[in-house]
């Protein structure tokens, strides 16, 4: 008896299966012209896809890096203005960039650079319009943004926004020079506020997990103080 019933709902599933093909086969046959439409639609959307990618956003990433090494250079060399918007021999600036070849990787670069130029010339307003902008990938681009944020909104005498910036820095990931580098202002900046307690937290944190950084040797004398 509970054999049949086993059989009997096998015998129904097929049925509910077979039906649901042959249901489904109709209104692929009434409906040519939507699916049609639709599989259209998918294979457009996936070429315009592609050739974003590679037809249209291939040749402009590579653009955008060959553009941007002459502003690299002018930076090295510490020429932030020129390397804002005049790097010479032809070549655009971190600025002309960032604008030009939005979605690439290489203006996100741009970004962060113009950022720092604009610190590096007292023009903070700029260079925290710049460094907001910028989107932060990776173990390293965090900290320098988050960092160099920090400096911006400090001398523009915004110090819990300096405060916030410098926590965000030091809180990405690691880095060996970098995180006690703003460890250290981070507590510096505390200890001008009067917060004693979290400055040497933050001097005591770089001691026991950086002590062979440089800023470790000169956070001795603040502990002593």
């Amino acid at each position: 008896m509970a054999k049949r019933k086993v059989e009997r709902k096998a015998d129904e599933t097929i049925i509910d299966i077979v039906e649901a093909r042959d249901n489904f086969q109709d209104y692929i046959n009434k409906n040519k012209g939507l699916v049609g439409g639709i599989i259209a639609a998918i294979i457009l959307l996936i070429g315009g896809y592609l050739f974003y990618q590679y037809g249209i956003m291939g040749p402009r990433k590579v653009n955008a890096i060959e553009q941007i090494s002459k502003a690299q250079e002018q930076f090295a060399r510490d020429s932030f203005a020129l390397a804002l918007t005049n790097p010479g021999e032809g070549y655009e600036g971190f600025v002309e960039i960032a604008d030009n070849y939005g979605g690439t990787p290489t203006a996100n670069t741009a970004k962060y650079y113009a950022g720092v130029c604009y610190l590096n010339l007292g023009r903070y307003d700029d260079a925290v319009e710049y460094l907001e902008s910028v989107k932060t990938k990776g173990n390293i681009l965090p900290i320098m943004k988050y960092g160099s944020l920090g400096d911006a909104y400090s001398e523009l005498g915004d110090m819990d926004k300096a405060k916030n910036s410098y926590n965000k820095a030091v809180s990405a990931k690691k880095n060996d020079f970098l995180t006690p580098y703003y460890l250290n202002k981070l507590a510096l900046l505390n200890l001008t506020q009067g917060d004693v307690s979290t400055s040497q937290k933050l001097f005591a944190q770089i001691k026991d997990e950086f002590p062979d950084s440089a800023i470790a040797a000169e956070v001795d004398k603040f502990l002593v103080q």
